[in-house]
C-alpha cells in the first residue's frame, strides 16, 4: 500500500508552475506582489486589480478601462468617473 504525497511543494514547484515567489499573508490578509512582477505587467500604484476564483485557483488580473455602454476596451477615456470609448462617444454627440 503506498501512501499519498502529503507534502507541501517547494517554492518554485506549485502545481506544475515552474517559478514563481512565495509571499506570506500578512496579518491583515496583504500580500505584496514583486516589483519584477509589477514591471512585467505594468501594475503601478493605485491600480485596480481584479480578483477572481477559477477552479481551484486564485486569479488576479490588472483591471483595464473600459466602454460603460459597448464594454470596448480600446480608444477608452474617462468622463465624469465612467470608461467611454471614441465611437459611443461620437455617437452621444451626434
Amino acid at each position: 500500500m503506498t501512501v499519498p504525497n502529503t507534502r507541501p511543494p517547494p517554492i518554485g514547484r506549485l502545481r506544475g508552475v515552474d517559478s514563481g515567489i512565495a509571499r506570506k499573508i500578512d496579518d491583515l490578509g496583504r500580500i505584496v506582489i514583486p516589483a519584477e512582477t509589477r514591471r512585467m505587467f505594468n501594475i503601478r500604484e493605485g491600480d485596480h486589480l481584479f480578483i477572481a476564483v477559477e477552479g481551484g485557483n486564485i486569479v488576479l488580473r490588472k483591471m483595464t478601462d473600459s466602454c460603460t455602454f459597448c464594454g470596448s476596451d480600446t480608444q477608452v477615456s474617462q468622463f465624469k468617473g465612467k470608461g467611454i470609448c471614441s465611437p459611443c462617444r461620437s455617437q452621444l454627440d451626434a
